[in-house]
């Protein structure tokens, strides 16, 4: 198995690898490039983010936007990411159609061993996280591996998602947990 399958499938994985680190520097290219095209030239944006992302699909996001590989990542109609947004995509990241990101949410797949010995070594691993369709999600809010947002569901500011939120709720806080059905 090589590291990138071992990555996508959520195995422990050496991201020193010579293919990952070539897409990924390929996708800080595309990171840099983005980031540093003006907001009025639109269609040169999205012609960026269509090569990052591997998709014919439109979407809105905000510089600066940075990202691991770009084609982990997996957007509905009318996804927008406002400033700041950071998205590790070792492994899959589905988002729905009619998603918001506030300002610097931050979605993160990838994570480390918690054994010293095998984090220090180098491995690391990723678990998938998907979005619901028509989530809001607050600023600066994190995202951590294997976390799943249900439908219509809103997170508030500055939360940080541990565990899964389910469908049609009101979810605040560290750790992010439910106060109110929508």
């Amino acid at each position: 198995m090589t590291e990138k399958e071992k990555m996508l499938s959520g195995k422990l994985y050496f991201s020193a690898d010579k293919e990952l680190a070539r897409e990924r520097n390929y996708a800080r290219k595309l990171c840099y490039e983005f980031n540093r095209t003006s907001p009025l030239k639109y269609g040169r944006r999205i012609k960026i983010l269509q090569k990052l992302f591997r998709t014919d699909n439109r979407c809105h996001i905000e510089s600066p936007f940075y990202c691991d590989y770009g084609y982990n990542i997996k957007f509905g109609e009318n996804f927008y990411a406002n400033y700041g947004c950071v998205i590790l995509d070792v492994n899959l990241v589905k988002i729905g159609n009619n998603v918001l990101l506030g300002p610097y949410v931050q979605i993160y797949a990838a994570s480390h061993p918690l054994d010293c010995k095998k984090r220090n070594s180098g491995l690391e691993h990723g678990l998938p996280i998907k979005i619901g369709d028509n989530v809001w999600i607050g600023g600066d809010t994190i995202i951590l591996p294997g976390v799943v947002i249900g439908n219509n569901s809103v997170i508030g500011a500055g939360s940080v998602v541990t565990k899964d939120i389910p469908s049609n709720v009101l979810a605040v806080g560290n750790p992010c947990r439910v106060i109110k059905e929508l």
